[in-house]
Parts: C-alpha cells; sequence; structure tokens
C-alpha cells in the first residue's frame, strides 16, 4: 500500500506545479508585488503633478509614463492579489487535488479581471470596451469554437466533476491517470496502450482537449466517493475435477486474503446503493462463477479491489489458488494441452 500511495503522490508532481511546497513564500511575494503597485500608482500621481516635458513622435512623454505606470501597477496589483488569495486558500485547504483546481480558478478570474483592468486603463473608455468586449466575444465565439469548447468542457469538469487530478480514468480510447486538468487540455499518464499491458504505466504521456467530456464516455476507476472496482480471475480446469471442491477451495483462498477487506469496503458501496432508486444484491465476500467450454471448465473468481493494486492482487491470488489445487492432484484435473 506504501508503494500505491508514494506512485499516487509522484503522477501528481511530476506533472503538476508545485502545490505545496511554494505556499510559504507566494504571501511575501503577493505583498511585494502590491508594495510595487503602490510605488507606481504613487509615480502616476507624481507624473501628473510635477510634469514630463517632451515629446516621442507627437505623443507628450507625461502621458506614455502616466500610462505605463499605470500598466504596471495593474500587473503588480493583480499577480499580488492572486498570489496571497492562493497563498490562504492552500494553508487552509490539504486536499491537493482542491489546491489543483483552485489554482486554474484564481488563474482564469484574475487573468480576466486584469485583462479588463490593462483595457481600461489604455483606452479610459469602459463603457465603449465593455461594448467592443461583447462584439469581439461573439465573433471569437465562431472563429474559436473548439478552444472555446474545451473551456466549456473544463468548467464541466470542475462542476460535475466526472474526473479530477489523481483518478484513474479511461476517455475514448486511453486509459491513465489524471496527472493535470488545465483551461483546455487533460494530461493523463498512460496506463497499457500498445507498449504494455496489465494495466501497468507505459512513461508516456496523452494530452487530450476537455472537449471530450462533452461527447464521449468517461469511466472513471477511482472516484472519491468509491475509489474500487470489481475484477475477475480466470482458472481453466479439466471435466473430471471436483467442482465443489475447486469452487470452495478458490472461494475459501480469496476470503483468507481480502475478504475482511472487502467486506469493508462493500459497506461504503452499501451506503452509496442506499442513495439511489437502484435495487441492487451485492455480495460482500468473494465469489465463484462457473462457465462451459468445449474442452474446460472454467472458473471465474469475483472479487473488489483498487485498481493500482489490480494486476498485485490478481497474481497473489493466482499463486495461492494454484498452490492449493496442486495439493490435492487427484481432486483438481488441468486440460492437457492439446486441447487448449
Amino acid at each position: 500500500m506504501a508503494c500505491v500511495n508514494y506512485y499516487r503522490v509522484a503522477v501528481t508532481q511530476r506533472f503538476s506545479p508545485p502545490l505545496s511546497s511554494g505556499t510559504g513564500v507566494s504571501r511575501p511575494v503577493g505583498y511585494l508585488s502590491l508594495a510595487s503597485a503602490v510605488v507606481c500608482a504613487a509615480g502616476v500621481t507624481l507624473v501628473q503633478r510635477v510634469g514630463v516635458e517632451g515629446s516621442v513622435q507627437g505623443v507628450a512623454v507625461a502621458f506614455l509614463v502616466v500610462k505605463l505606470l499605470s500598466l504596471t501597477a495593474v500587473g503588480f496589483a493583480t499577480y499580488g492579489c492572486y498570489r496571497i488569495l492562493l497563498s490562504v486558500y492552500d494553508q487552509r485547504t490539504a486536499d491537493k487535488r482542491r489546491r489543483h483546481d483552485a489554482k486554474n480558478l484564481f488563474r482564469l478570474g484574475f487573468g480576466l479581471a486584469g485583462t479588463l483592468a490593462a483595457l481600461g486603463v489604455v483606452t479610459e473608455q469602459w463603457v465603449g470596451l465593455l461594448f467592443s468586449l461583447g462584439i469581439v466575444g461573439f465573433a471569437v465565439t465562431f472563429a474559436l469554437q473548439q478552444p472555446l469548447f474545451s473551456l466549456i468542457g473544463w468548467l464541466y469538469i470542475m462542476v460535475k466533476r466526472p474526473y479530477q487530478v489523481g483518478d484513474r480514468v479511461a476517455i475514448e480510447d486511453s486509459k491513465g491517470d489524471v496527472v493535470e486538468v488545465s483551461f483546455l487540455v487533460t494530461t493523463l499518464w498512460e496506463i497499457n496502450g500498445d507498449l504494455v499491458s496489465s494495466n501497468q504505466p507505459s512513461g508516456r504521456t496523452i494530452t487530450l482537449p476537455n472537449s471530450v467530456v462533452l461527447s464521449s464516455h468517461v469511466k472513471n476507476f477511482t472516484q472519491e466517493e468509491f475509489p474500487y472496482v470489481w475484477n475477475e480471475l480466470s482458472v481453466q480446469v479439466a471435466y473430471e475435477t471436483d467442482f465443489e471442491f475447486a469452487t470452495e477451495t478458490m472461494r475459501t483462498v480469496a476470503d483468507d486474503y481480502l475478504g475482511d477487506e472487502m467486506a469493508a469496503r462493500i459497506g461504503r458501496y452499501r451506503e452509496r446503493l442506499d442513495e439511489t432508486p437502484v435495487e441492487l444484491e451485492v455480495q460482500d465476500r468473494p465469489t465463484v462463477n462457473v462457465v462451459q467450454d468445449e474442452s474446460w471448465v472454467e472458473f471465474r473468481l469475483r472479487y473488489l479491489a483498487h485498481p493500482r493494486r489490480g494486476q498485485r492482487v490478481k497474481n497473489e491470488l493466482y499463486r495461492r489458488i494454484l498452490a492449493a489445487f496442486n495439493e490435492h492432484p487427484d481432486r483438481v484435473k488441468f486440460p492437457v494441452s492439446r486441447n487448449r
């Protein structure tokens, strides 16, 4: 379990900006930025009172200096407020996922506010600016449809939470761990793919536009409310096998290995199930299903496991089940190779 937790943290830290390490630095930097904004604003007042002689290509130097200092003040003020509020939120929130989402929201909000303020300083026509932005926004809607859809997809992800940073998901033909959700794209650390199998990382990253959540199926394997899935393990035996003995052996082995842990998790699942109108019978212990084939019988062990431990659990169950079967060769027979 320690390895799993380390892997999960490593996934988030490798591809996401530092969320906690810079928290202590953010607030001093924010205060310094606000102080710089005050200095620039004071410079604007000083230039307006004292005046600066001269012109550049017919434009008064005093006018240019005032505009430059005003824009610099807006930039410092916006950045300072962003850093201070982000630092306050980070210190009050321990969840890295929420800090990641808040950082994107703060960036978007202060970015838009800073841009509007800068345009207002340059044009000095606030009403006309808002009207122009409406016209420009209408035109941009047609010119940048795909980025706009991705931004809408990002808003949908923030509100509905089909997935968040740290979740293991499958979107269209891609499967992996979510390591970053930006305004336009979602970045996955690929699982499986065409390089490896057995739900193992391939080392590659996948970038998907956020708009895919509006038109594609999203499978979340580790959602926060219930981060577990059911797995199946198949063992093929010959028809000469004692079926009752084999099924009971598989159930016993699986129950000894993960039965109590599975029962505790099923309790959480039943609580979620009670909140819905769905009526479903859920077994809280491992079960075995029997499937008949032409040359053998297949026993399918069904159990609950964490997606990131799925292959490890399956390997251990295989080892224990086969060892138990081999202790009773007179009761468990395996199909001969020519029939498989």
